[in-house]
């Protein structure tokens, strides 16, 4: 059973606020004023505003996670790293990338982080959030090179980037500030990984620096599939010079790296795992289903790889310069080009039921399965229960990007003016080859099973009974390749009265979609090339090049921002902002949105949002707190791939964010809380969930940490929560809340030498974070993913 979170402890916490956000000061430099400071109130925000400026004097909700505050939580993933900011609701079970993420009950309608933007180095690592199979995530590795991960929560990020209504999270590099560098290696102690990370920096003469890093590894993962789901590795490198008016900064990076993708997987509807599958440990990842025969998007014999999984191949470059052009002009300019492609192949629970009737629907009558690969080969299948499977087989040809943001300031004492001008170029072409396989329910390498007809009739080869997927309509061999572009100039000002400061921001993007999209057609194949039609062969699903469908649509929207700060002593300030913004919808609109002459209507192009927000900040000794109060009514067009559904809907929000942090003696105890209420306030195409909570959304999420620290390293636990909520719009289905617990200690054995234990989810908790189903079926088992049981590893590490 999931272990249930009360609202009372959570509304105890909030009354207590033991906790933070994410600015940690290493244990070795903490002093009175870090302690007083403890959640950056003193530090310069430079994510999401046009020109840096000091948090107690600005009127965003911000926040900054350190690579010691990474260590705390002990993520397994990018995305889990993410879990501590506040505000953000962060589904992070689908392995390295994959990940879902809410913002202040924006909706996940779909997947990926749609009203979202995850920057590298102040630029986006792609344009749109929720690319289908590409969500921004699976492009990012986070490491050693780190040096902190900022964000900007609500309405002041609509002007600061393009498709960022909702924040923005920035991964900000080191850049070799100090000769300095480390060389660490994890391993897992109860589950396969070993990975190595380094980084070094330092001056090359008085005005030249350089970082280099990056990461190598290999192994299982949390979750045993039978083979080595991830190998690969990651390296990135930066080159500054210093002129006496400016700096110029170069970029590189190349990632490869090859990580399991987790979808869906059976268990019972209340968490509990079905017998033979562990929710916590298992997958449905065979070393018996390592590969798939499909035809590609020229029509083609191929092969997928299923031990790709989720396999992005990034090389980018990137320039960012600024320069003081005298008279109080500030010049800043960035740029990068990116080379992007890669794969993501999976494997999807589409029907998990009663064996008899799985066979009765392929084969007809008196069917039944035999074993088709594994230890009982030729056999008959001897469980009730079966799985209908389909691979996720995409291939992402091209997800290259350009980018370039230019901002010129202007400043007039106590006051400034930025205007900048954004351009951008997204392609997003990629291939879904997918086809249909039986397995048994198994958690380790699960067979494939074959069906036979009363006649004796086979029905599929090797366990494949389709290519295609006829169980949802063979929707889904499609190819689509089309070009986003993005222009957007902005302007922002601001300005201080003594203890109160104003600014305010305006953007303007748009943009225009060019390109085409086929969907399927039917036709007879000998797929295995041995002269006989087999009967998956009959009716094989292949990209319909005869009738692609055109792409041809522009969009534009005008966002703005308002906001006040005012400093009510140096201890106290309160602020206030409006905020308008938008999202242009993208691929998602394919397949059912676009026109026959490729246009698509103004209403399902933008998505907007609104959103007010006023909120305090506070210190008082070793106490800091940072309050937000914020409401939003968001209009969303969408697509999911899994249920194939379009969505038309209008959604409100409101909620309060705290984050703070307590030192008391050599324990310091930090975090964050979010309380939600978010509604269904209009739906055009499934009016019967209008005032229903939107899916996967809870009342309460939040982070907590607390940590005792000593001479030679620390100890402490790190607590990852939510309360209750609806696994579907319908709400009928729910998921109890949970607390996921971290520990981690570290200590330090010389100087330069360390150790480190971090264990993920201590208790080995089940939480589900979000299932297919919306009703419990009359078997009771639904097909959802669940957070990993516990892992544990360890590191050592070495600075020099």
């Amino acid at each position: 059973m999931i272990k249930s979170t009360s609202k009372k402890f959570v509304l105890s916490t909030l009354a207590v606020m033991v906790s933070s956000s994410l600015w940690a000061a290493d244990t070795d430099t903490d002093t009175v004023e870090t302690k007083k400071d403890a959640i950056g109130l003193e530090r310069i925000v430079v994510t999401g505003v046009a020109r840096g400026t000091r948090v107690m004097d600005s009127s965003v909700s911000v926040s900054s996670v350190s690579p010691e505050d990474l260590a705390i939580s002990s993520p397994r993933s990018s995305a889990e790293a993410f879990r501590i900011i506040p505000g953000m609701k962060v589904e992070s079970t689908g392995g390295e990338g994959n990940a879902n993420i809410a913002v202040r009950g924006l909706p996940v309608a779909s997947g990926g982080a749609k009203f979202l933007q995850i920057q590298e180095d102040g630029l986006p690592i792609l344009q749109f959030g929720d690319i289908a199979f590409g969500n921004a995530d699976i492009f990012l590795r986070i490491d050693s090179t780190t040096q902190t991960i900022e964000s900007i929560r609500g309405g002041s990020a609509s002007t600061a980037a393009s498709n960022a209504p909702g924040g923005i999270i920035n991964v900000i590099s080191k850049t070799g500030t100090s000769d300095a560098g480390s060389i660490s290696s994890t391993v897992g102690l109860d589950y396969d990984t070993l990975r190595t990370d380094f980084e070094y920096g330092a001056s090359i003469n008085d005005s030249m620096r350089f970082h280099i890093g990056g990461f190598v590894r290999t192994g299982d993962g949390p979750r045993d599939p039978g083979y080595t789901a991830n190998k690969g590795g990651q390296i990135k490198a930066n080159l500054t010079k210093e002129f006496d008016s400016g700096y110029v900064r170069l970029y590189v990076k190349h990632l490869n790296d090859k990580s399991i993708g987790y979808l869906p997987m059976p268990m019972y509807s209340d968490g509990s795992s079905i017998p033979g599958f562990d929710a916590q440990s298992d997958t449905v990842h065979s070393a018996n289903m390592l590969s798939t025969l499909r035809l590609d998007a020229d029509g083609n014999i191929s092969r997928g790889d299923m031990r790709d999984g989720m396999n992005p191949i990034v090389n980018s470059v990137g320039l960012e310069a600024s320069f003081d052009l005298g008279d109080d002009w500030l010049v800043e300019n960035r740029f990068r080009i990116s080379d992007v492609s890669g794969n993501f192949m999976s494997l999807m629970p589409a029907e998990v039921a009663n064996s008899s009737s799985i066979a009765d629907s392929i084969g007809g009558s008196g069917s039944t399965l035999i074993y088709a690969n594994g230890a009982k080969a030729g056999q008959a299948f001897d469980s009730d229960l079966a799985m209908r499977v389909h691979s996720f087989d995409v291939t992402m040809n091209d997800f290259g990007s350009i980018v370039n943001d230019m901002k010129l300031t202007k400043t007039f004492d106590d006051s400034n003016v930025t205007f900048g001008f954004y351009t951008a170029t997204q392609n997003i072409n990629m291939t879904w080859m997918w086809n249909s396989y039986l397995m048994e329910v198994q958690g380790d390498n699960a067979a494939l099973l074959d069906v036979v007809g009363a006649d004796g009739t086979e029905y599929s080869d090797n366990g494949l009974y389709a290519y295609g997927v006829p169980y949802w309509g063979n929707c889904c061999q499609r190819n689509y390749d089309s070009d986003y572009t993005i222009k957007a100039p902005y302007i922002a000002a601001s300005s201080k009265f003594g203890d109160l400061s104003l600014d305010g921001s305006v953007r303007y993007d748009s943009g225009d979609a060019s390109g085409y999209y086929a969907g399927n057609v039917q036709s007879q194949v000998d797929m295995n090339r041995d002269g006989v039609i087999s009967q998956p062969e009959l009716s094989v699903s292949s990209i319909d090049n005869a009738n692609p469908q055109l792409v041809n649509y522009d969009w534009g929207y005008l966002s703005y921002s308002l906001g006040a700060n005012y400093q009510v002593s140096e201890d106290l300030a309160a602020f206030g902002r409006i905020s308008h913004g938008g999202r242009a919808n993208a691929d998602r609109l394919l397949f059912g949105k676009v026109n026959a002459d490729g246009s698509v209507s103004d209403e399902d192009s933008v998505d907007e949002v609104d959103q007010y927000e006023v909120g305090v900040k506070y210190r008082y000794d070793s106490m800091s707190l940072f309050a937000t109060a914020f409401y939003s009514e968001t209009e969303e067009q969408n697509f999911e791939a899994t249920s194939q559904i379009f969505f038309d809907r209008k959604y409100e929000a409101k909620g309060i964010e705290l984050e703070g942090a307590y030192y008391v003696g050599d324990f310091d105890f930090r975090g964050n809380v979010t309380w939600t209420d978010a509604e269904i306030v209009k739906d055009a195409l499934n009016p019967s969930v209008i005032g229903n909570t939107p899916r996967r959304q809870a009342d309460f999420i939040y982070s907590l940490m607390g940590r005792y620290n000593f001479d030679k390293g620390s100890v402490g636990v790190n607590l990852i929560g939510t309360t209750e909520s609806y696994a579907q719009d319908n709400n009928d289905l729910s998921f109890d809340g949970y607390t996921q617990v971290n520990a981690f200690a570290s200590y330090q054995l010389t100087n330069a030498l360390s150790v480190a234990l971090n264990v993920n989810n201590l208790f080995d908790t089940v939480g589900i974070t979000e299932a297919e189903e919306g009703s419990v079926p009359d078997n009771n088992i639904i097909r959802a993913r669940t957070i990993n049981g516990r892992t544990t590893s360890a590191t050592v590490k070495y600075e020099f």
